[in-house]
């Protein structure tokens, strides 16, 4: 992570995250105005998330691109977890209004065994059912991880394949670069070649000249 901001929103937003879970597990063993006070206070560490939650979708809108990916997926994983807790508070919200309900119509029996065996039946089923909800939002938390690394890991070979392509454009750049090169030496010789051979047969005819010239005066001196 990027942001030392963002580091203290998620650490908030884990505080707020485990009161709230402890106290709604706190919730399902109690009864009447225990319980009601302990889901009023898992509703307001609901509202508190909620606000840290939009801190840290500010930062992470903020932060760089090669930190924004992962951020993002933090903030989304948090919601999750957060709407993980919001729909076991509204199932316990459901039964304890029932439990209101039917204590309500079985008036004095309310601790009658067959009412208690009811409740606690009903109590299990809600914490089966919260163990359920639990470990299907670690699931999701789990792929939606794995497939934020995976993305990260292809932006890395596109980056990667992009700077090869640039690397592989600079070396054909340079090779024809270096047949150019190699072309305008081959010319340069040949033309030197050329020259060399012409300044070989002007040599040779000033030699045969100068020979002549000297057969000639060799000649003129001796047998005139």
């Amino acid at each position: 992570m990027s942001s030392e901001k963002f580091e203290i929103f998620v650490d908030d937003f884990r505080n707020v995250f485990e009161s709230a879970s402890s106290k709604l597990k706190k919730a399902s063993s109690a009864f009447g105005e225990s319980k009601k006070s302990l889901l009023k206070e898992v509703e307001r560490a609901l509202e508190e998330a909620e606000e840290v939650l939009r801190g840290m979708e500010d930062e992470a809108r903020r932060a760089p691109s090669s930190y924004r990916s992962s951020m993002q997926a933090t903030v989304q994983k948090s919601y999750r977890d957060m709407e993980t807790i919001r729909r076991e508070l509204k199932q316990f919200g459901s039964a304890f209004s029932a439990a209101g309900d039917r204590e309500e119509l079985l008036g004095g029996f309310g601790d009658n065994e067959e009412f208690r065996h009811l409740e606690n039946a009903q109590r299990s089923k809600l914490m089966e059912g919260h163990s359920s909800l639990q470990r299907t939002g670690e699931s999701i938390a789990r792929s939606h991880q794995i497939s934020a690394e995976t993305d990260q890991i292809g932006q890395e070979i596109v980056s990667n394949l992009g700077t090869q392509r640039e690397q592989l454009e600079g070396t054909r750049d340079r090779l024809g670069e270096t047949d150019a090169q190699l072309s305008q030496s081959r010319k340069i010789l040949n033309t030197m070649g050329r020259r060399l051979i012409t300044n070989k047969l002007v040599l040779v005819v000033i030699i045969l000249l100068e020979l002549g010239i000297l057969g000639g005066v060799t000649y003129w001196k001796f047998f005139s």
